[in-house]
């Protein structure tokens, strides 16, 4: 089969290619960013924007199937959230329908949960999504669901989030304080469980989207690791491979909170709402549903996940120390924080 893949050249889309290469499919890439990777010889690479009907058009020529894995993340302004997560995902699915293709796997976020006052949550919670960015992905969704009826088949994947090889962002954090032989803070005692999840997995289930009988994938899945400790427990074992005996450090959640907040609205801060009002609280979404209807079974631990992208990071920090961007592919400026690293 051919795939197109939105958002080709980002972090989750450079996975997924090299996921499908290895399945034997055919892909192409849609992506604003240029495919600057080993594999692009082996792919059919289209720049351009999803909002644009003409380019999403063009990508999707001989194309059997789509995965919409393209975002404006957390950390753009919310106007360009709106439009490239919520108009973007309406342009691809209409060019879907458009052109004959009869299923796309839309990927969302564990985002559209907000701050949930339970655990696990089930994909039939409620949806409140917290800042511009958890919004978007409730409309996306219901875009999505709109869809679901003649031939079309759109399952809808909700992973937590997801680490392994070339992801930084906001995980960059942890790994240059350990890596420079510092501790490592955290929102309250770090003893809350806190769920990730590796990329490779979340490619696996976006495989078993794509591939099983729509009775079986059309439908909304929740997508996490299945062996997971506190907070604590998995950011110590990336201090403890760093190998430098430094230690996580629990910081008082009312203050911290609170000053991050502050720093936010000041855009000294790389942490936003969701993540830092739920850092410090249990965190997990139940993959009952996923391994019972597409034969979800993580493979990596929280802990797997860390480490094999910390070890990625420690091979390769000298390609990108000097560069900050707001994507998953680049760490994320550390504003105020670069001060906080000196008491730690």
């Amino acid at each position: 089969m051919t795939v197109l893949v939105t958002g080709g050249a980002g972090f989750l889309g450079i996975n997924l290619v090299r996921s499908l290469l290895r399945q034997g499919a055919a892909v192409v890439t849609l992506d604003l960013a240029p495919f600057d990777y080993p594999e692009r010889p082996r792919i059919r690479e289209v720049r351009g924007d999803i909002r644009d009907p003409h380019a999403v058009r063009a990508a999707m020529e001989g194309v059997d199937c789509v995965v919409h894995a393209a975002a404006a993340l957390p950390l753009y302004r919310k106007e360009d959230i709106y439009s490239t997560d919520v108009d973007g995902t309406k342009t691809v699915l209409a060019a879907a329908r458009e052109t004959g293709i009869t299923r796309v796997v839309h990927v969302s976020s564990t985002a559209v949960y907000g701050i949930p006052d339970h655990h696990p949550i089930h994909e039939e919670d409620r949806l409140e999504g917290v800042g511009p960015y958890g919004e978007a992905k409730i409309l996306a969704e219901q875009v999505c669901t709109s869809y679901r009826s003649g031939r079309m088949c759109v399952p809808i994947l909700r992973p937590k989030s997801f680490v392994g090889p070339e992801r930084l962002g906001v995980f960059a954090l942890l790994y240059e304080w350990a890596a420079d032989g510092r501790g490592f803070p955290v929102i309250g005692r770090g003893n809350n469980r806190y769920q990730l999840l590796d990329v490779e997995d979340l490619c696996r289930s976006i495989h078993s989207a794509l591939t099983l009988p729509a009775e079986a994938a059309n439908d909304t899945f929740n997508i996490g690791a299945a062996e997971f400790a506190t907070i604590r427990e998995d950011f110590q074992a990336v201090l403890d491979y760093a190998g430098h005996g430094k230690r996580v450090v629990g910081l008082p959640a009312g203050p911290v909170v609170f000053a991050l907040r502050v720093l936010e609205r000041l855009g000294a801060s790389p942490l936003y709402q969701w993540v830092y009002e739920t850092a410090g609280k249990d965190s997990e979404v139940s993959v009952a549903k996923a391994r019972d209807r597409l034969g979800f079974t993580p493979r990596y631990s929280n802990r797997d996940a860390l480490l094999r992208n910390f070890r990625w990071y420690l091979d390769n920090r000298e390609s990108f120390q000097s560069a900050h961007g707001i994507s998953h592919r680049s760490p994320w400026k550390q504003g105020v924080f670069r001060y906080a690293k000196l008491f730690f």
